[in-house]
């Protein structure tokens, strides 16, 4: 149960958050700076290889953040690139002198992705790799590869600016994508504080994002190629953060699920007087016996409608789901207004994924002897075994 009284008590989350999650989910403007800080050290300004073209754009999604960094960007790119990008977990048998090779990763004992630095130097391919500077990645990648250093810590699960800015940095060399990725961090940085644990939940837009996901199963579903990529990293954030499970999905391949349709249609999720109490209940456990229900969210980052988005990719509408479309933070006609909006969201979800696992005892001490754990310290579990 969500203990949403929590989430209204700033010195109670400072208490709960052992292990300084929201103040690294904060951090995600320094992470872009500081990766662009690394990328004009490592002579990779933006521009610097405008007019090169490249057989191929290989962008490695590796365990980890670059799992959805990768598809957001190819997303933005678009069918209107003019070179292929090639999305794999490793690096191609083909790969050579004419393609430019972009790896994120936290993990710097990842072997797999060793061996595919490696290939790519040993045959000529221009890398550009984000990865810690010990062990075999950065060892494969020495005196070759352009290394864009961590510079600001954080837990594992909370680099995604890192790593969408190593691909960003890549893409903007090549004059695919130029972002101002200084902006960006400002428009990152206005999101975290506004997201502050010290501001309550009416003006907290995180803290109301996880108000209206607590006890439902979330249904993430994109209205746009950017809006989908959005709501797979949302749903792998929620799940990470808060032991949430959600579908996220393309909205208009959400609508051609016809169970999952008709299983809406009778939760009665847009009953405004329904009362969960009211719900059948396992005498022998006191569990219910039906599943969270459901609440429908559109994540939108491109200028269109959200509404008529919608309805021109699924030819239907769901008027009771709730819409993610930050224009008021991203005014309609902003350059790379879809870039700055699922970046934004992203750190909205991040933040509100760590709320709900705060206010849930999914994170941080869940018992009164347990206030002091530190954030790898094994709690007692009561119960059996």
């Amino acid at each position: 149960m969500l203990n949403d009284s929590l989430l209204e008590n700033p010195a109670a989350l400072a208490e709960a958050d052992t292990g300084g999650l929201l103040r690294s989910a904060a951090t995600a403007g320094a992470q872009l700076r500081s990766a662009a800080q690394a990328a004009e050290e490592a002579g990779i300004p933006p521009r610097a290889l405008a007019g090169h073209r490249p057989r191929a754009l290989v962008l490695l999604r590796r365990p980890g953040a670059s799992v959805y960094a990768v598809p957001l960007v190819c997303a933005l790119l678009g069918p209107q690139c003019p070179i292929p990008v090639v999305a794999v977990d490793a690096a191609p048998s083909w790969i050579g002198p004419l393609d430019v090779l972009v790896a994120h990763t936290a993990d710097a004992t990842d072997r797999e992705l060793a061996d595919s630095v490696g290939r790519a130097v040993r045959r000529g391919c221009e890398v550009v790799l984000s990865a810690p500077m010990e062990g075999p990645i950065a060892a494969a990648g020495a005196g070759a590869a352009r290394i864009l250093e961590p510079r600001v810590p954080v837990p594992p699960g909370l680099d995604f600016p890192r790593a969408l800015a190593a691909v960003l940095v890549a893409v903007a060399a090549l004059d695919l994508l130029t972002p101002d990725l200084d902006v960006l961090a400002t428009e990152l940085d206005r999101e975290s504080e506004r997201d502050h644990p010290s501001h309550e939940s009416f003006v907290n837009p995180a803290k109301a994002l996880a108000l209206r996901l607590a006890d439902r199963t979330p249904l993430l579903w994109g209205t746009d190629p950017a809006g989908v990529a959005l709501a797979r990293y949302a749903a792998a954030t929620l799940a990470a953060h808060a032991a949430v499970i959600a579908h996220a999905a393309d909205a208009a391949e959400a609508a051609r699920a016809p169970a999952l349709q008709r299983a809406l249609a009778t939760t009665g999720q847009d009953d405004v007087f329904h009362d969960p109490f009211d719900d059948p209940i396992e005498a022998s456990t006191g569990a219910t016996t039906l599943p969270a229900p459901p609440r429908v969210v559109l994540l939108a980052t491109e200028d269109d409608d959200p509404s008529a988005a919608v309805l021109r990719r699924a030819g239907r509408e769901w008027p009771s789901a709730d819409t993610l479309h930050p224009v008021e933070e991203i005014p309609l006609g902003t350059p790379y207004a879809s870039l700055r909006r699922a970046a934004l969201l992203a750190t909205r979800f991040d933040l509100a994924a760590l709320y709900l696992g705060l206010a849930g005892a999914v994170l941080g001490p869940d018992h009164p002897d347990d206030r002091h754990a530190g954030p790898g310290t094994p709690r007692q579990l009561s119960g059996p075994a």
